[in-house]
């Protein structure tokens, strides 16, 4: 009963009725396959100890007058003897218990009304009637003559009809259209299937939950595994065992021979052109006439130039029932047709179905329809028409290629599963350069995608020495590619390793410059070793060439922003976000971010839409922008999610754990949190295991839990092995130590944070780090930094300065400066209050109260209402006053699916799990 809520609430809201004695009807309708029965299941369950009877029509009974009516009321037969003389003896001549003919059938109707409410007396009765079109004419009329006639009687009908079949007519009754599943709900009944399967097995499907589970299980394993063209659905070899698809194919055999040639050709079809279709099936011998019995019979539906199957199981009978021989000359005359026409992708695919083994023509046409695709952002479709290719192709060389660029495609396209089973496919060793450092690459997005990113980094480096000599163009992208991999393990020495390979790549400088081994406060670590030694003594930062790596990034932030970026066009614009970030340049990685978002969407580059996405929250997040943030986190997590990416997930949940712990969602927080150091630290994802970390300790700060924090940050901390990779998170760890009592744990941190802040010259960083001066030097000189971090803060992150005011309230308060201590804690309270920082506006409130000060409510803080966006706020009133889904959609001009989407958001900002609970809290 996936997907089926607003139908399952007519359903009960009837049964419920009837409870209370009051009758309803209701003509469920649908085409086959499309869930009728199970909700006349559902509601045989829901009857509570109630009464049911139920009749199931069945088309070789159709001619025997009133069958259905005998079958339906058998179970209460006996309740004949206690109807009023005239109806019982209409009753025994409908059942053949008396000798009598049926005379009168409106004394019929009558008795049938009064058997329904006889069987009633006891309680409330469900009366099931599925099938209905296969149920005899004169049952369907004297059930509908009562149906119609029910009202206190405490029955429910329901009567279930497959929509455009032959047979009986029910007319007259309230209706329930079931359509097709949402999405969501149709992706629930394809567990196992990868993404990129259940797409496609879901379109096919229309939303019909039979076909979405007999066309995913006709896949065959290959098909399974992502073999997966255009045309590839209609090729499987299992059949579709059913009943309703054993009738398609047994009314499609009665067709004439003629009618079933155009009925395949339609079937083996994907453009759905009538025009096309009648082409095709011209040149095997049948005419435009033929099409009249398969319209007749239901199987078409025709619009204007449109030829559409009514059911999606019809297509799949008409196609498998036809021999094989039929179904080739079928694609081949498709394919000259389209090839007539100058579609030359379809052709191709077409004459790819009709082949029964290699064929190089063919596999050329596909490669060229490859990059057709691959040029309109249709990377799974290039993916697609590449393996073909190279399952056509019988020279092994050019096979291998193939079969690497299919795998390239699939990562792009985030089928990172389906791209590692294509480069397992590939025989190696490979003579040509290029080919095997394109299979590294394939080979390291898998590695990097499910399981440890430095193994992903050392794929892609021992890939640039093996290309080096043979394809010196590629070395530059595979060492980007690696680069990015060792940050995700956030191993600043294999960083380090691998930019010393080319230190004047543009891309490369950067690191090349900062992440050295002879680093004053980096652990003593070895090039390439795997964890960090004893910590070295901190100093003056200028032995990195800290100034050498600005100018570096400068170089690379111009090629980007001027479009002159390398091949590797989104790592370079991912590395420079990620750089921009490191060196506290918010503004700069935050337009490299959007950049990178953008590519990926004009691309089609979807595999790599969450990591941009990330990318781009994360400098949200340090600019203070939290609601920007939020949002595209939460897509990127979705997308990660949809497409099964686990390593972009895991990043994702970091930072959203974030961004909940800052407005104070503990649980939440905790859940996510906890949910990606489960993926990132069994795999050493190191950026992954920090952020978490700080994620949790930066919530445990909020909420006055500082000796837990203080854990959390030195945790987070000690995940890199170079100080740079700390830098963010340094001035919270000084924070928490203070408010832990800890101070000799601050003084470090504080010290390292100023001397990088300095080096680096970015005012956000150096305004954390004149806050940390602040709290960690003498009474004496903390006005100074507070104040010089205030106006270092100005076009800044509102949040970051926010935390600034509130501690240097919190330093006024304590030397007695109450009037100038109302003013910071105020203007703290009103920017957290804003940004729904709720932990810390409480923080804030507490000590302006503290300091004599006025903490009336503030937008964020008139209840948990505030919390809703404004559609969603109307939403919850309306349902607390009572509305239904429909009738709130109503209303509010949305779908019932919608306003339920709506209240699924709700929930959980409000506390509640329920809308019984509704009214109560929107009264307090």
């Amino acid at each position: 009963m996936r997907g089926r809520s607003a139908e399952r609430e007519r359903i009960e809201r009837l049964l419920d009725a009837a409870r209370q004695g009051t009758s309803g009807v209701l003509l469920v309708h649908g085409e086959a396959g499309i869930g009728k029965t199970a909700l006349l299941d559902h509601a045989a369950a829901r009857a509570d100890g109630g009464r049911v009877l139920r009749v199931e029509g069945i088309e070789s009974e159709m001619e025997l007058a009133f069958g259905g009516l005998h079958q339906l009321f058998l179970p209460v037969l006996p309740l004949v003897d206690t109807l009023p003389p005239p109806q019982a003896e209409a009753m025994r001549a409908v059942f053949g218990l008396s000798a009598d003919g049926v005379r009168d059938r409106f004394t019929v109707g009558l008795a049938v009304l009064t058997l329904l409410s006889e069987a009633a007396a006891d309680g409330p009765l469900l009366c099931l009637v599925d099938d209905a079109q296969w149920l005899d004419q004169p049952s369907v009329d004297m059930l509908t003559f009562a149906a119609r006639r029910l009202r206190a009687e405490g029955v429910v009908m329901l009567f279930a009809v497959r929509d455009g079949a032959p047979g009986a007519a029910v007319k007259g009754l309230p209706q329930l259209l079931v359509d097709g599943l949402d999405r969501a709900a149709a992706a629930e009944l394809l567990p196992g299937l990868p993404p990129y399967v259940a797409d496609r097995v879901m379109a096919e499907a229309r939303g019909n939950p039979l076909a979405l589970i007999e066309l995913s299980a006709a896949l065959t394993p290959a098909q399974r595994a992502g073999q997966l063209g255009p045309l590839a659905l209609p090729e499987a070899a299992a059949g579709l065992p059913s009943r309703i698809q054993d009738g398609f194919r047994e009314q499609i055999r009665r067709l004439p021979e003629a009618a079933r040639l155009v009925l395949l050709v339609a079937a083996a079809d994907d453009t759905g052109d009538l025009t096309t279709v009648l082409r095709a099936a011209a040149a095997l011998g049948a005419a435009v006439e033929d099409l009249e019995p398969a319209e007749r019979a239901g199987f078409l539906l025709l619009s204007g130039a449109v030829v559409r199957f009514r059911h999606p199981l019809v297509r799949y009978a008409a196609y498998q029932g036809a021999p094989l021989a039929r179904r080739i000359a079928a694609h081949r005359a498709l394919a000259e047709v389209l090839g007539a026409d100058g579609q030359a992708h379809r052709r191709a695919w077409h004459l790819a179905a009709a082949s029964t083994g290699p064929d190089d023509l063919v596999a050329e046409e596909l490669e060229r329809v490859a990059e057709w695709a691959g040029s309109r952002q249709g990377m799974a479709s290039a993916s697609a028409a590449y393996e073909r290719a190279a399952r056509l192709t019988a020279d092994p060389l050019l096979r291998a290629r193939r079969l690497v660029l299919a795998a390239q495609r699939a990562a792009d396209a985030g089928q990172d599963e389906r791209c590692g089973a294509l480069a397992d496919q590939v025989t190696v060793p490979l003579a040509d350069p290029g080919v095997a450092a394109s299979l590294a690459r394939a080979r390291a997005v898998v590695e990097l995608g499910y399981r440890r990113p430095e193994t992903a980094a050392r794929i892609l480096l021992d890939g640039a020495e093996a290309t080096g000599a043979g394809r010196p163009d590629m070395v530059a992208s595979l060492l980007t590619d690696a680069v990015h991999a060792a940050w995700s393990a956030g191993s600043a020495a294999l960083i380090g390793e691998i930019a010393a390979r080319a230190p004047g790549l543009p891309v490369l400088a950067v690191p090349a410059r900062l992440f050295t081994v002879d680093v004053p406060g980096a652990p003593a670590v070895a090039a390439g070793s795997d964890g960090p030694g004893a910590p070295g003594e901190p100093g003056a930062p200028g032995a990195c060439d800290v100034p050498g790596a600005l100018d570096a990034l400068g170089t690379l932030s111009a090629l980007v922003a001027g479009g002159r970026a390398t091949e590797a066009g989104l790592m370079d614009r991912l590395m420079t976000g990620i750089y921009g970030q490191l060196a506290g340049d918010h503004a700069a990685a935050r337009e490299a971010a959007t950049g990178a978002v953008a590519h990926c969407r004009e691309q089609g580059i979807g595999g790599w839409l969450p990591t941009t996405l990330h990318l781009l929250a994360r400098t949200e997040l340090a600019l203070g922008r939290l609601d920007e943030a939020s949002a595209h986190a939460a897509e990127g997590l979705q997308l990660a999610e949809y497409y099964d990416l686990a390593h972009r997930a895991a990043h994702l949940r970091a930072t959203l754990a974030m961004l909940a712990g800052l407005r104070g969602d503990e649980e939440h927080s905790n859940a996510l949190a906890g949910e990606a150091l489960a993926y990132t630290r069994p795999r050493g994802v190191g950026r992954g295991t920090a952020d978490a970390r700080w994620a949790l300790g930066l919530l445990e700060l909020g909420l006055g839990r500082a000796g837990t924090a203080l854990e959390h940050l030195e945790s987070a901390r000690a995940e890199g092995d170079h100080p740079l990779l700390a830098l963010p998170l340094l001035a919270d760890l000084v924070e928490a130590a203070g408010r832990a009592g800890r101070p000799e744990r601050a003084a470090e941190p504080a010290r390292l944070l100023g001397e990088w802040a300095a080096a680096l010259g970015q005012s956000a960083l150096s305004a954390a780090a004149r806050r940390c001066q602040a709290l960690t030097g003498p009474d004496g000189t903390a006005e100074e930094h507070f104040t010089a971090a205030l106006i270092l803060h100005e076009g800044g992150s509102d949040y970051e300065r926010a935390r600034t005011a509130l501690l240097y309230g919190e330093w006024l308060r304590r030397v007695r400066r109450q009037i100038d201590a109302r003013e910071q804690l105020r203007s703290a309270l009103e920017s957290f209050d804003r940004l729904g920082a709720r932990p810390w506006a409480a923080r804030a409130r507490a000590e302006l109260a503290a300091a004599g000060g006025e903490t009336g409510l503030t937008a964020r803080e008139d209840g948990p209402i505030s919390l809703l966006s404004p559609q969603e706020r109307e939403v919850v009133r309306l349902a607390a006053a009572g509305a239904s889904n429909r009738e709130i959609a109503a209303q509010l001009f949305l779908s019932p699916r919608t306003v339920g989407h709506h209240l699924y958001r709700a929930f959980p900002k409000l506390g509640i799990s329920s809308r019984t609970e509704l009214a109560s809290l929107l009264a307090s």
